[in-house]
């Protein structure tokens, strides 16, 4: 072939890829710039909310501070816009309030929006409202992914909501400092599996078909950071073949994720069979720069006493419940803290008792 014969990008495919390029820096600077706007406009929020909570409500007569917020929502109103009415201003306060150390706000208006703190603030358990504002930051939710979260009963469900306090907020302080997560803010129990679709019969290879059907539902119950990577994974030691149900990875954790799936109660002999597992995982599938396994076994009841007598913890493994049907937010807010309550309480006789023995 001659160099005659060598086609060059011609007129027409130059102006494409210029005006690729132009479109990619429009959107761009278009997105920084609505990202600084936003912070800017929170910060503005959280700024007037302190100054008039400070310098107005704070030592005053309720009556009094009420009449100047009306009439300072009057007056910014008329001059800038709807955005500050008195209802807003009051928004602005309760933000003030509720988010009262400013480098927090500082760190958390990178990822979230105005909205997404309007949504934080009715909440009214502090340790609460900061795991949903810290696994917002990290997980990068949108407003709509937080209230659904919210509504789930998230935190209520994840492992660190049964830890004393102190605990938590120690594992909120690390998230906040160095994005760190850990098993205790990603495991739930219960999860809700009611997109499933699963009647009142079923098999465990049915359970697991409507897994990978509805695999994205499902990632999305795990959470964030979790990615596929086998189904019914065939393991042989010595002369017998073993399988796990379901196998993941998680990014964050940077481990592997079995998942056992169980029709029925937690049973004591569950343990061994896991353990098997993620040792084998340990062993064989393990790569440089990983933690060691954890497994999941996912059961339609739990056996709370085992579980404990079992310190499954000390293993790796998180047992959990699984609902295919969601029971009215009532139920599931009063089975929940019931949960939170007993942990506690346990883990409170546990601490006694070490510190009682010889």
């Amino acid at each position: 072939m001659s160099r005659k014969d060598i086609q060059k990008p011609g007129p027409a495919s130059n102006n494409f890829l210029l005006l690729e390029d132009i479109r990619h820096m429009i959107e761009e600077t278009r997105s920084a710039v609505a990202t600084a706007v936003n912070a800017g406009l929170t910060m503005l929020y959280w700024n007037i909310g302190k100054r008039i909570h400070e310098e107005i409500l704070k030592g005053q007569r309720a009556e009094y501070g009420q009449e100047i917020v009306v009439s300072l929502g009057q007056e910014l109103v008329a001059e800038y816009g709807n955005g500050f009415s008195e209802k807003n201003l009051r928004r602005m306060i309760q933000f003030a309030e509720v988010f009262s150390e400013e480098k927090i706000v500082v760190t958390l208006l990178r990822q979230l929006s105005w909205s997404h703190f309007l949504t934080l603030v009715p909440l009214k358990d502090p340790l609460q409202r900061e795991f949903y504002a810290e696994m917002c930051r990290v997980e990068r939710w949108s407003v709509r992914t937080l209230r659904k979260q919210i509504d789930s009963m998230l935190y209520e469900r994840t492992a660190i909501s049964r830890k004393p306090e102190e605990v938590i907020l120690h594992e909120l302080a690390n998230l906040r400092e160095q994005d760190q997560l850990t098993p205790e803010l990603i495991f739930r129990d219960p999860y809700v599996l009611d997109f499933l679709g699963l009647k009142d019969r079923y098999l465990e290879k049915d359970m697991e078909d409507a897994i990978l059907r509805e695999l994205e539902s499902f990632l999305l119950e795990l959470g964030a950071g979790f990615t596929f990577v086998a189904r019914q994974r065939r393991i042989q030691i010595d002369d017998d073949d073993f399988y796990i149900d379901l196998l993941f990875y998680h990014r964050s954790l940077h481990r592997l994720i079995a998942i056992d799936l169980k029709l029925g109660n937690f049973k004591a002999e569950y343990k061994g069979q896991m353990e098997l597992y993620l040792r084998w995982l340990d062993k064989y599938e393990r790569q440089p720069g990983e933690e060691s396994p954890l497994g999941i076994i996912l059961c339609a009841g739990k056996k709370e006493e085992q579980i404990e007598l079992l310190e499954l913890n000390h293993s790796g493994i998180h047992v959990a419940e699984y609902l295919t049907e969601l029971p009215p937010r009532e139920l599931l807010a009063e089975r929940l803290q019931r949960a939170v309550k007993t942990a506690r309480a346990r883990l409170e006789a546990y601490d006694v008792e070490k510190e009682e023995s010889p």
